[in-house]
């Protein structure tokens, strides 16, 4: 376990309980990843399904789509370079502190935490549905191939696919 801080992370799509990704905040060797509970974007932002493998992206469009849920984690420094690894950050995902509010509380709490961001996009990607909260489902299932290529291949491929 790493001795530095624990840092609050709000995560929107995979990585939430119950979905693909989870696994990677729950698995001791990637780092501490301690749920602190359910959250709500304080500012509105377009959560969307997109590219050949449907993965959920936060399109850094302020004010646009719905208040976004997720859940709250503290995470110390090993497991924010599992995090920023997955995401693909900084070349792929911007990662900014947002405001969280802290749900299932009697007395509303805001939270400082780190989210991740799509950086740019296509404006199409405006026109997609815009989500209140991921899931995976049968319709638009996660593809766990996107976590099996090596990083420069799957950003090409999700490039190429941003911009159809």
């Amino acid at each position: 376990m790493s001795s530095s801080a624990l840092r609050r992370f709000f995560v929107y799509g995979t990585l939430k309980r119950g979905e693909p990704n989870h696994k990677l905040l729950t698995s001791p060797e990637n780092g501490v990843g301690k749920f602190v509970g359910r959250g709500e974007t304080t500012i509105k932002f377009p959560l969307v399904i997109g590219t050949r493998y449907n993965i959920p992206f936060l399109l850094n469009k302020r004010n646009t789509g719905n208040f976004v849920r997720g859940e709250i984690y503290e995470v110390d420094d090993t497991m924010v370079k599992k995090l920023d690894e997955l995401e693909g950050y900084p070349d792929f995902y911007d990662r900014e502190i947002q405001d969280i509010k802290l749900l299932d509380e009697e007395e509303e709490k805001i939270l400082p935490c780190w989210v991740y961001l799509l950086r740019t996009f296509p404006d199409h990607l405006l026109n997609f549905e815009m989500l209140t909260e991921y899931r995976d489902t049968p319709e638009r299932k996660y593809c766990e191939v996107y976590n099996e290529s090596t990083p420069d291949d799957l950003r090409d491929h999700v490039q190429a696919d941003l911009q159809k």
